[in-house]
Protein backbone atom coordinates (compact mmCIF):
# COMPACT_ATOMS: atom_id res chain seq x y z
CA UNK A 1 0.00 0.00 0.00
CA UNK A 2 1.29 3.56 -0.31
CA UNK A 3 0.28 6.92 0.18
CA UNK A 4 -0.64 10.00 -2.23
CA UNK A 5 2.68 10.95 -2.72
CA UNK A 6 3.49 7.41 -4.11
CA UNK A 7 5.77 6.51 -0.15
CA UNK A 8 5.28 2.89 1.06
CA UNK A 9 3.66 2.74 4.59
CA UNK A 10 5.74 0.41 6.56
CA UNK A 11 4.14 -2.43 8.11
CA UNK A 12 3.01 -2.72 11.81
CA UNK A 13 6.18 -4.78 13.24
CA UNK A 14 8.61 -2.05 11.68
CA UNK A 15 6.76 1.12 13.24
CA UNK A 16 7.31 -0.28 16.42
CA UNK A 17 10.78 -1.52 16.46
CA UNK A 18 11.22 2.15 15.01
CA UNK A 19 9.62 4.02 17.72
CA UNK A 20 11.08 1.73 20.27
CA UNK A 21 14.89 2.25 19.02
CA UNK A 22 13.83 6.21 18.71
CA UNK A 23 13.38 6.33 22.47
CA UNK A 24 16.36 4.25 23.81
CA UNK A 25 18.07 6.70 20.90
CA UNK A 26 16.88 9.81 22.48
CA UNK A 27 17.85 8.71 25.95
CA UNK A 28 21.27 7.64 24.85
CA UNK A 29 21.48 11.40 22.64
CA UNK A 30 20.36 12.77 25.61
CA UNK A 31 22.94 10.80 28.06
CA UNK A 32 26.10 12.35 25.47
CA UNK A 33 25.61 15.78 25.48
CA UNK A 34 27.94 16.32 28.27
CA UNK A 35 29.04 14.14 31.15
CA UNK A 36 27.58 16.32 33.61
CA UNK A 37 24.09 16.05 32.07
CA UNK A 38 24.68 11.85 31.79
CA UNK A 39 26.27 12.32 36.50
CA UNK A 40 22.49 14.01 36.85
CA UNK A 41 20.47 11.61 35.10
CA UNK A 42 22.22 8.53 36.22
CA UNK A 43 21.98 9.62 40.23
CA UNK A 44 18.39 10.81 40.00
CA UNK A 45 17.71 7.72 38.50
CA UNK A 46 19.07 5.70 41.44
CA UNK A 47 18.01 8.22 43.87
CA UNK A 48 14.40 7.80 42.52
CA UNK A 49 15.05 4.42 42.80
CA UNK A 50 16.21 4.09 46.43
CA UNK A 51 13.71 6.55 47.57
CA UNK A 52 10.98 4.17 45.69
CA UNK A 53 12.23 1.31 47.55
CA UNK A 54 12.16 2.42 50.44
CA UNK A 55 8.89 3.76 50.26
CA UNK A 56 8.16 -0.08 49.19
CA UNK A 57 10.18 -1.49 52.28
CA UNK A 58 8.37 0.83 54.72
CA UNK A 59 4.73 -0.64 53.62
CA UNK A 60 6.14 -4.00 53.40
CA UNK A 61 6.75 -3.33 56.93
CA UNK A 62 3.29 -1.52 57.64
CA UNK A 63 1.80 -5.23 56.97
CA UNK A 64 0.51 -7.01 59.91
CA UNK A 65 2.00 -4.64 62.98
CA UNK A 66 -0.29 -1.85 61.98
CA UNK A 67 -4.28 -1.68 61.41
CA UNK A 68 -5.32 -0.37 58.20
CA UNK A 69 -1.70 -0.96 56.45
CA UNK A 70 -3.96 -1.87 53.24
CA UNK A 71 -5.62 1.85 53.35
CA UNK A 72 -1.96 3.39 53.44
CA UNK A 73 -1.09 1.13 50.45
CA UNK A 74 -4.47 2.52 48.77
CA UNK A 75 -3.34 6.54 49.29
CA UNK A 76 -0.36 5.44 47.95
CA UNK A 77 -2.05 4.44 44.60
CA UNK A 78 -4.09 6.95 44.87
CA UNK A 79 -1.38 9.66 44.74
CA UNK A 80 0.50 7.53 42.11
CA UNK A 81 -2.63 7.90 39.57
CA UNK A 82 -3.57 11.38 40.12
CA UNK A 83 0.79 11.94 39.45
CA UNK A 84 0.41 10.39 35.97
CA UNK A 85 -2.80 11.98 34.81
CA UNK A 86 -1.59 15.03 35.97
CA UNK A 87 2.37 15.70 34.90
CA UNK A 88 2.00 15.21 31.43
CA UNK A 89 -0.16 18.86 31.67
CA UNK A 90 2.69 20.41 33.31
CA UNK A 91 5.92 18.51 32.19
CA UNK A 92 4.60 17.80 28.28
CA UNK A 93 7.47 19.78 26.61
CA UNK A 94 10.28 18.10 28.54
CA UNK A 95 9.93 14.69 27.55
CA UNK A 96 10.24 14.87 23.27
CA UNK A 97 8.64 11.14 23.06
CA UNK A 98 5.27 12.91 24.44
CA UNK A 99 4.36 15.00 21.85
CA UNK A 100 2.36 13.26 19.11
CA UNK A 101 2.30 16.01 16.95
CA UNK A 102 6.42 15.58 15.95
CA UNK A 103 4.96 12.61 14.10
CA UNK A 104 1.98 13.56 12.31
CA UNK A 105 3.71 14.48 8.69
CA UNK A 106 4.33 10.66 9.23
CA UNK A 107 2.83 8.07 7.37
CA UNK A 108 1.82 6.03 9.59
CA UNK A 109 -0.95 3.84 10.80
CA UNK A 110 -2.76 4.90 14.43
CA UNK A 111 -2.60 1.27 15.40
CA UNK A 112 1.12 0.65 15.18
CA UNK A 113 2.01 4.23 16.52
CA UNK A 114 0.17 3.49 19.48
CA UNK A 115 1.41 -0.16 20.26
CA UNK A 116 4.74 1.31 19.55
CA UNK A 117 4.56 4.61 21.55
CA UNK A 118 2.72 2.40 24.23
CA UNK A 119 6.36 -0.03 24.77
CA UNK A 120 8.28 3.42 23.92
CA UNK A 121 6.78 4.44 27.39
CA UNK A 122 7.35 2.17 29.43
CA UNK A 123 10.93 2.29 29.03
CA UNK A 124 13.27 4.55 31.36
CA UNK A 125 13.33 5.11 35.23
CA UNK A 126 10.08 6.92 35.29
CA UNK A 127 7.63 3.22 34.61
CA UNK A 128 10.68 1.19 37.02
CA UNK A 129 10.13 3.60 39.92
CA UNK A 130 6.38 3.42 39.37
CA UNK A 131 6.81 -0.06 39.65
CA UNK A 132 8.46 -0.33 42.49
CA UNK A 133 5.78 1.68 44.53
CA UNK A 134 3.55 -0.21 43.24
CA UNK A 135 4.59 -3.50 44.30
CA UNK A 136 4.96 -1.59 47.79
CA UNK A 137 1.06 -0.49 47.82
CA UNK A 138 0.49 -4.35 46.82
CA UNK A 139 2.58 -5.59 49.91
CA UNK A 140 1.38 -3.22 52.34
CA UNK A 141 -2.09 -5.47 52.38
CA UNK A 142 -1.42 -8.50 51.06
CA UNK A 143 -1.49 -12.07 52.59
CA UNK A 144 -1.48 -15.82 51.47
CA UNK A 145 -1.04 -17.80 48.06
CA UNK A 146 -4.44 -16.20 46.40
CA UNK A 147 -2.62 -12.61 47.07
CA UNK A 148 0.23 -13.73 44.90
CA UNK A 149 -1.58 -14.66 42.35
CA UNK A 150 -3.25 -11.59 42.11
CA UNK A 151 -0.39 -9.74 42.53
CA UNK A 152 1.10 -11.13 39.82
CA UNK A 153 -1.95 -9.73 37.55
CA UNK A 154 -2.70 -6.59 39.22
CA UNK A 155 0.75 -4.61 39.53
CA UNK A 156 1.33 -4.93 35.33
CA UNK A 157 -2.21 -4.06 34.69
CA UNK A 158 -2.15 -1.36 37.34
CA UNK A 159 1.59 -0.19 35.87
CA UNK A 160 0.22 -0.25 32.10
CA UNK A 161 -2.98 1.65 33.41
CA UNK A 162 -1.18 4.52 34.66
CA UNK A 163 1.46 4.81 31.94
CA UNK A 164 -1.58 4.93 29.40
CA UNK A 165 -3.22 7.18 31.24
CA UNK A 166 -0.55 9.64 31.26
CA UNK A 167 -0.11 9.07 27.29
CA UNK A 168 -3.82 9.22 26.82
CA UNK A 169 -3.98 12.74 28.66
CA UNK A 170 -0.55 13.83 26.76
CA UNK A 171 -1.75 13.10 23.68
CA UNK A 172 -5.96 14.28 24.09
CA UNK A 173 -4.40 17.79 25.02
CA UNK A 174 -1.91 17.63 22.65
CA UNK A 175 -2.32 20.86 20.69
CA UNK A 176 -3.13 23.07 23.81
CA UNK A 177 -0.15 22.33 25.82
CA UNK A 178 2.14 22.25 22.68
CA UNK A 179 0.57 26.16 22.29
CA UNK A 180 1.89 29.27 24.42
CA UNK A 181 -1.26 28.63 26.34
CA UNK A 182 -0.55 25.57 27.28
CA UNK A 183 2.59 26.51 28.43
CA UNK A 184 1.65 29.30 31.04
CA UNK A 185 -1.14 26.61 32.25
CA UNK A 186 1.91 24.35 32.78
CA UNK A 187 3.30 27.08 34.65
CA UNK A 188 0.12 27.71 36.99
CA UNK A 189 -0.51 24.01 36.97
CA UNK A 190 3.14 23.34 38.14
CA UNK A 191 2.72 25.71 41.12
CA UNK A 192 -0.60 24.54 42.11
CA UNK A 193 0.80 21.19 42.10
CA UNK A 194 3.56 22.41 44.76
CA UNK A 195 0.57 23.59 47.20
CA UNK A 196 -0.51 20.21 46.83
CA UNK A 197 2.48 18.23 47.77
CA UNK A 198 3.18 21.21 50.74
CA UNK A 199 -0.39 19.94 51.86
CA UNK A 200 -0.02 16.07 51.28
CA UNK A 201 3.31 16.73 53.38
CA UNK A 202 0.59 18.36 56.37
CA UNK A 203 -1.48 15.51 56.11
CA UNK A 204 0.71 13.14 56.15
CA UNK A 205 2.39 15.00 59.40
CA UNK A 206 -0.77 14.59 60.82
CA UNK A 207 -1.40 10.38 59.88
CA UNK A 208 1.66 9.47 60.73
CA UNK A 209 2.60 11.93 63.33
CA UNK A 210 6.44 13.01 63.70
CA UNK A 211 9.56 10.36 64.44
CA UNK A 212 8.78 8.65 67.95
CA UNK A 213 5.45 9.14 67.87
CA UNK A 214 2.56 6.14 67.72
CA UNK A 215 1.41 5.95 64.09
CA UNK A 216 -2.38 5.95 63.45
CA UNK A 217 -3.49 5.08 60.30
CA UNK A 218 -7.26 5.37 61.32
CA UNK A 219 -8.08 8.20 59.39
CA UNK A 220 -6.69 7.06 55.81
CA UNK A 221 -10.01 4.56 56.30
CA UNK A 222 -12.86 6.83 54.68
CA UNK A 223 -10.89 7.60 51.60
CA UNK A 224 -8.61 4.64 51.13
CA UNK A 225 -12.97 2.91 51.27
CA UNK A 226 -13.58 5.00 48.05
CA UNK A 227 -10.32 4.95 46.55
CA UNK A 228 -9.71 1.40 46.03
CA UNK A 229 -12.57 0.74 43.83
CA UNK A 230 -11.33 3.86 41.48
CA UNK A 231 -9.64 1.35 38.91
CA UNK A 232 -6.94 1.24 38.28
CA UNK A 233 -5.94 1.81 42.06
CA UNK A 234 -8.77 -1.55 42.49
CA UNK A 235 -6.28 -3.55 40.48
CA UNK A 236 -2.72 -3.39 42.91
CA UNK A 237 -6.03 -3.73 45.83
CA UNK A 238 -6.96 -7.07 44.87
CA UNK A 239 -4.35 -8.80 45.88
CA UNK A 240 -5.75 -7.67 49.39
CA UNK A 241 -9.30 -8.23 48.61
CA UNK A 242 -8.14 -11.30 47.93
CA UNK A 243 -6.09 -11.84 51.64
CA UNK A 244 -9.78 -10.95 52.57
CA UNK A 245 -11.33 -14.13 51.01
CA UNK A 246 -13.47 -11.99 48.37
CA UNK A 247 -12.33 -13.59 45.60
CA UNK A 248 -15.01 -12.45 43.32
CA UNK A 249 -14.61 -8.78 43.98
CA UNK A 250 -10.87 -9.04 43.59
CA UNK A 251 -12.08 -10.43 40.51
CA UNK A 252 -14.02 -7.37 39.67
CA UNK A 253 -11.40 -5.34 40.41
CA UNK A 254 -8.88 -6.39 37.97
CA UNK A 255 -12.11 -6.06 35.16
CA UNK A 256 -12.66 -3.08 35.90
CA UNK A 257 -8.86 -2.05 35.08
CA UNK A 258 -8.57 -4.13 32.05
CA UNK A 259 -11.78 -2.07 31.17
CA UNK A 260 -10.57 1.07 31.91
CA UNK A 261 -7.07 0.51 30.29
CA UNK A 262 -9.27 -0.62 27.17
CA UNK A 263 -10.73 2.65 27.29
CA UNK A 264 -8.01 4.28 27.51
CA UNK A 265 -6.39 2.75 24.45
CA UNK A 266 -9.11 3.80 22.68
CA UNK A 267 -9.24 7.46 23.49
CA UNK A 268 -5.40 7.91 22.82
CA UNK A 269 -5.98 6.12 19.69
CA UNK A 270 -8.58 8.62 18.88
CA UNK A 271 -6.86 11.51 19.51
CA UNK A 272 -3.96 9.92 17.56
CA UNK A 273 -6.04 9.57 14.66
CA UNK A 274 -7.48 12.97 14.98
CA UNK A 275 -3.96 14.29 15.33
CA UNK A 276 -2.93 13.01 11.99
CA UNK A 277 -5.56 13.98 10.18
CA UNK A 278 -6.36 17.68 11.48
CA UNK A 279 -4.42 20.36 10.50
CA UNK A 280 -2.46 22.72 13.13
CA UNK A 281 -4.65 25.53 13.43
CA UNK A 282 -1.83 27.91 13.55
CA UNK A 283 -1.68 27.01 9.75
CA UNK A 284 -5.14 27.63 9.35
CA UNK A 285 -5.11 31.69 10.34
CA UNK A 286 -5.41 34.29 8.27
CA UNK A 287 -2.66 36.94 7.71
CA UNK A 288 -3.22 40.03 10.04
CA UNK A 289 -1.87 43.31 9.67
CA UNK A 290 0.82 44.42 12.00
CA UNK A 291 -0.98 46.97 14.37
CA UNK A 292 1.58 49.61 15.75
CA UNK A 293 1.63 48.92 19.47
CA UNK A 294 0.36 52.29 21.54
CA UNK A 295 2.54 53.41 24.59
CA UNK A 296 1.49 53.14 27.90
CA UNK A 297 0.69 56.20 29.51
CA UNK A 298 2.55 55.35 33.35
CA UNK A 299 5.56 54.57 31.15
CA UNK A 300 8.97 57.26 31.36
CA UNK A 301 9.62 59.35 28.00
CA UNK A 302 12.09 57.61 25.76
CA UNK A 303 14.21 54.59 25.39
CA UNK A 304 13.81 53.61 29.10
CA UNK A 305 9.99 53.52 28.47
CA UNK A 306 10.56 51.39 25.39
CA UNK A 307 12.68 49.13 27.31
CA UNK A 308 10.02 48.68 30.36
CA UNK A 309 7.12 48.28 27.91
CA UNK A 310 8.85 45.64 26.02
CA UNK A 311 10.40 43.63 29.40
CA UNK A 312 6.70 43.87 31.23
CA UNK A 313 5.46 42.27 27.26
CA UNK A 314 7.79 39.20 27.73
CA UNK A 315 7.51 38.75 31.07
CA UNK A 316 3.58 37.91 30.23
CA UNK A 317 4.44 36.06 27.09
CA UNK A 318 7.46 34.37 27.12
CA UNK A 319 6.82 30.99 29.12
CA UNK A 320 10.31 30.95 30.57
CA UNK A 321 10.22 34.81 31.96
CA UNK A 322 6.54 33.78 33.31
CA UNK A 323 7.69 30.70 34.56
CA UNK A 324 10.81 32.64 36.66
CA UNK A 325 8.49 35.14 38.02
CA UNK A 326 5.61 32.90 39.15
CA UNK A 327 8.23 31.01 40.53
CA UNK A 328 9.51 33.36 42.60
CA UNK A 329 6.30 34.94 44.14
CA UNK A 330 5.15 30.85 44.24
CA UNK A 331 8.02 29.83 46.56
CA UNK A 332 7.12 32.60 48.75
CA UNK A 333 3.71 31.35 49.23
CA UNK A 334 4.47 28.09 49.57
CA UNK A 335 7.11 28.82 52.41
CA UNK A 336 4.30 31.11 54.12
CA UNK A 337 1.75 28.76 54.25
CA UNK A 338 3.54 25.82 55.29
CA UNK A 339 4.87 28.37 57.89
CA UNK A 340 1.51 28.93 59.08
CA UNK A 341 0.36 25.49 59.06
CA UNK A 342 3.64 24.87 61.21
CA UNK A 343 3.43 27.75 63.48
CA UNK A 344 6.05 29.73 63.01
CA UNK A 345 5.00 32.00 61.12
CA UNK A 346 6.27 35.79 60.95
CA UNK A 347 5.80 38.92 58.77
CA UNK A 348 9.63 39.35 58.33
CA UNK A 349 9.25 36.76 55.48
CA UNK A 350 8.42 38.82 53.54
CA UNK A 351 11.97 39.76 52.66
CA UNK A 352 12.23 36.47 51.17
CA UNK A 353 9.31 37.85 48.54
CA UNK A 354 11.47 40.95 48.01
CA UNK A 355 14.95 39.23 47.51
CA UNK A 356 13.28 36.33 44.94
CA UNK A 357 11.20 39.43 43.26
CA UNK A 358 14.54 41.33 43.21
CA UNK A 359 16.76 38.78 41.50
CA UNK A 360 13.97 38.82 38.47
CA UNK A 361 16.74 41.28 37.01
CA UNK A 362 18.99 37.97 36.97
CA UNK A 363 20.10 37.06 33.45
CA UNK A 364 18.63 39.79 31.67
CA UNK A 365 20.62 38.87 28.13
CA UNK A 366 20.62 35.36 28.31
CA UNK A 367 16.91 35.34 28.44
CA UNK A 368 16.66 37.66 25.19
CA UNK A 369 18.66 34.94 23.42
CA UNK A 370 19.46 35.42 19.86
CA UNK A 371 17.07 38.88 19.74
CA UNK A 372 19.50 40.69 22.10
CA UNK A 373 21.90 41.58 18.69
CA UNK A 374 18.73 43.71 17.89
CA UNK A 375 19.72 45.55 21.25
CA UNK A 376 23.25 45.36 21.03
CA UNK A 377 23.34 46.70 17.61
CA UNK A 378 21.15 50.01 19.07
CA UNK A 379 23.84 50.45 22.31
CA UNK A 380 26.31 52.93 21.15
CA UNK A 381 26.41 55.40 24.27
CA UNK A 382 26.84 55.58 28.01
CA UNK A 383 23.32 56.82 27.90
CA UNK A 384 22.10 54.21 26.00
CA UNK A 385 23.19 51.73 28.42
CA UNK A 386 22.10 53.16 31.29
CA UNK A 387 18.64 53.83 29.75
CA UNK A 388 18.48 49.98 28.81
CA UNK A 389 18.85 48.78 32.37
CA UNK A 390 16.83 51.13 33.74
CA UNK A 391 13.88 50.17 31.81
CA UNK A 392 14.44 46.30 32.84
CA UNK A 393 14.69 47.64 36.48
CA UNK A 394 11.48 49.72 36.62
CA UNK A 395 9.66 46.96 34.49
CA UNK A 396 10.39 44.24 37.76
CA UNK A 397 10.05 47.17 40.25
CA UNK A 398 6.27 47.83 38.67
CA UNK A 399 4.92 44.26 39.52
CA UNK A 400 7.80 43.56 41.89
CA UNK A 401 6.12 46.65 44.92
CA UNK A 402 2.73 45.66 44.42
CA UNK A 403 3.76 41.88 44.55
CA UNK A 404 5.57 42.59 47.87
CA UNK A 405 2.64 44.72 49.67
CA UNK A 406 -0.15 42.59 49.07
CA UNK A 407 2.59 39.57 50.88
CA UNK A 408 3.06 41.70 53.36
CA UNK A 409 -0.90 42.40 54.05
CA UNK A 410 -1.86 38.44 54.02
CA UNK A 411 1.12 38.19 56.16
CA UNK A 412 0.42 40.70 58.85
CA UNK A 413 -3.71 39.50 58.10
CA UNK A 414 -2.99 35.71 59.54
CA UNK A 415 -0.14 36.14 61.96
CA UNK A 416 -2.24 39.27 63.45
CA UNK A 417 1.47 41.12 63.62
CA UNK A 418 0.06 43.94 62.29
CA UNK A 419 3.02 46.23 64.39
CA UNK A 420 5.34 44.19 62.26
CA UNK A 421 4.33 45.29 58.69
CA UNK A 422 5.67 48.69 58.56
CA UNK A 423 9.25 47.55 59.49
CA UNK A 424 8.92 44.06 57.31
CA UNK A 425 8.01 46.28 54.29
CA UNK A 426 10.89 48.43 54.65
CA UNK A 427 13.26 45.48 55.10
CA UNK A 428 11.69 43.91 52.00
CA UNK A 429 11.99 47.24 49.95
CA UNK A 430 16.05 47.29 50.87
CA UNK A 431 16.49 43.46 49.80
CA UNK A 432 14.68 44.42 46.43
CA UNK A 433 16.82 47.07 45.89
CA UNK A 434 20.04 45.03 46.41
CA UNK A 435 18.36 42.42 44.54
CA UNK A 436 17.76 44.50 41.42
CA UNK A 437 21.51 45.94 41.90
CA UNK A 438 22.74 42.46 42.00
CA UNK A 439 21.21 41.45 39.25
CA UNK A 440 21.87 43.81 37.01
CA UNK A 441 25.58 43.58 38.36
CA UNK A 442 25.75 39.63 37.10
CA UNK A 443 23.64 40.24 33.91
CA UNK A 444 26.27 42.47 32.86
CA UNK A 445 29.46 40.05 34.08
CA UNK A 446 28.21 36.64 34.38
CA UNK A 447 25.17 36.16 31.78
CA UNK A 448 24.55 32.43 30.61
CA UNK A 449 22.33 30.58 27.83
CA UNK A 450 18.89 29.75 28.28
CA UNK A 451 18.08 27.21 25.40
CA UNK A 452 15.35 28.71 23.14
CA UNK A 453 13.60 25.49 22.82
CA UNK A 454 9.74 24.43 23.95
CA UNK A 455 10.84 23.46 27.30
CA UNK A 456 9.87 26.67 30.19
CA UNK A 457 11.72 24.50 32.91
CA UNK A 458 15.24 23.85 31.18
CA UNK A 459 17.18 27.27 32.65
CA UNK A 460 20.47 26.46 31.02
CA UNK A 461 22.29 25.46 28.00
CA UNK A 462 24.40 22.67 28.98
CA UNK A 463 27.82 22.80 30.61
CA UNK A 464 26.86 26.10 31.80
CA UNK A 465 25.94 24.46 35.65
CA UNK A 466 28.86 26.74 37.19
CA UNK A 467 27.61 30.35 35.89
CA UNK A 468 24.00 29.24 37.01
CA UNK A 469 25.39 28.32 40.64
CA UNK A 470 27.02 31.77 40.86
CA UNK A 471 24.07 33.52 39.89
CA UNK A 472 21.09 31.70 41.86
CA UNK A 473 23.59 31.57 45.03
CA UNK A 474 25.89 33.87 44.48
CA UNK A 475 23.26 36.58 44.13
CA UNK A 476 21.74 35.38 47.41
CA UNK A 477 24.52 35.75 49.49
CA UNK A 478 25.56 39.31 47.85
CA UNK A 479 21.65 40.07 48.47
CA UNK A 480 22.31 38.73 52.46
CA UNK A 481 25.63 41.10 52.95
CA UNK A 482 24.27 44.20 51.09
CA UNK A 483 21.12 44.46 52.75
CA UNK A 484 22.80 44.10 55.93
CA UNK A 485 22.97 47.38 57.07
CA UNK A 486 19.12 47.54 57.54
CA UNK A 487 18.63 43.68 58.66
CA UNK A 488 21.39 44.55 60.97
CA UNK A 489 19.61 47.25 62.48
CA UNK A 490 16.40 45.75 62.56
CA UNK A 491 17.88 42.88 64.57
CA UNK A 492 19.15 45.72 67.17
CA UNK A 493 15.42 47.31 66.92
CA UNK A 494 13.59 43.44 68.13
CA UNK A 495 16.57 42.29 70.47
CA UNK A 496 16.74 45.37 72.70
CA UNK A 497 13.25 47.00 72.56
CA UNK A 498 14.81 49.94 70.39
CA UNK A 499 12.44 51.77 67.49
CA UNK A 500 11.70 49.59 64.25
CA UNK A 501 10.07 51.85 62.69
CA UNK A 502 12.83 53.96 61.11
CA UNK A 503 13.21 50.89 59.30
CA UNK A 504 10.17 52.05 57.07
CA UNK A 505 11.73 55.05 55.99
CA UNK A 506 15.42 53.84 55.87
CA UNK A 507 14.56 50.15 54.09
CA UNK A 508 13.15 51.95 50.60
CA UNK A 509 15.71 54.76 50.55
CA UNK A 510 18.48 52.23 51.06
CA UNK A 511 17.27 50.05 48.41
CA UNK A 512 16.66 52.70 45.81
CA UNK A 513 20.15 54.14 46.52
CA UNK A 514 21.59 50.72 46.05
CA UNK A 515 19.77 49.60 43.36
CA UNK A 516 20.84 53.29 41.66
CA UNK A 517 24.54 52.96 42.31
CA UNK A 518 24.23 49.00 41.11
CA UNK A 519 22.47 49.87 38.00
CA UNK A 520 25.00 52.39 36.86
CA UNK A 521 27.82 50.27 37.82
CA UNK A 522 26.53 47.86 35.38
CA UNK A 523 25.83 50.65 32.17
CA UNK A 524 29.39 51.38 32.55
CA UNK A 525 30.44 47.78 32.01
CA UNK A 526 28.10 46.84 29.64
CA UNK A 527 29.50 48.48 26.25
CA UNK A 528 32.66 46.57 26.48
CA UNK A 529 30.55 43.49 27.27
CA UNK A 530 28.42 43.41 24.47
CA UNK A 531 30.28 41.44 22.58
CA UNK A 532 30.62 38.59 24.84
CA UNK A 533 27.12 38.70 26.04
CA UNK A 534 26.23 38.40 22.11
CA UNK A 535 28.31 35.31 22.01
CA UNK A 536 26.43 33.76 25.45
CA UNK A 537 22.98 35.23 24.40
CA UNK A 538 23.20 33.41 20.50
CA UNK A 539 24.82 30.12 22.08
CA UNK A 540 23.26 26.60 22.26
Amino acid sequence: MSTALGHAVPDGRTVVRALVALKLRLLRNGLRRSPGRTAVYVIGGLAGLAFASGVAIAMAALNGRFAGSGDAGVMLLGVLTLGWAALPLFLFSSDESADPTRLTMLPLRPGPLLRGTLLAALIGPGPLVNLVLVTGAVLAGAGGGASVAFAVVGVPLTVACLVTLSRAVAAGNARMLSSRRGKDFAIFGGLAFALLIQAANVGSQSVFGRPGDTIDLSPLQPIASVLRWIPPIGAADAARTAADGRYGLALLQLASAAVLLVLLLRWWRGSLQELMVTADASTQEVARGVQRSRGWGFLPEGRAGAVMQRHLRYAWREPRAKAALFTSVGMTVVISLLSMVQGWASVYLLAMAGMFLGLQMLNLFGMDGSAFWMVAATLRTPADARDELRGRAYAVLSYAVPVTLLLGLLLAAVTGHWEQLPSAIGLALAVLGCGVALGALFSVLAPYTMPADSNPMRNAAPGQSGLVMLNSFGSMFGVAVLALPVGGYLAWALTSDGPNWPVLLVGPLYGALVAVLGVRLAATRLLERTPEILAKAVQR
